[in-house]
């Protein structure tokens, strides 16, 4: 349970650090995404579950 609040505490401050620093290039982001073909975000998605599941394994791996 601890390694999940961790996980959304940091995920909540890299989102406001994205829109305290950039709040301007969060459009330019979410047409850039929508431009994309809907395999390649789903794509992109599963990469970033993935990747995210081998990082929060790892911290447990190395912490434990």
């Amino acid at each position: 349970m601890d390694t999940i609040l961790l996980a959304i505490g940091l995920v909540f401050v890299l989102e406001g650090l994205v829109l305290a620093l950039a709040p301007s290039r969060i459009d330019e982001i979410l047409e850039l995404i929508r431009q994309m073909p809907v395999e390649t975000r789903r794509l992109v998605g599963l990469l970033a579950i993935t990747s995210g599941g081998i990082l929060l394994w790892l911290a447990n791996w190395l912490g434990g």
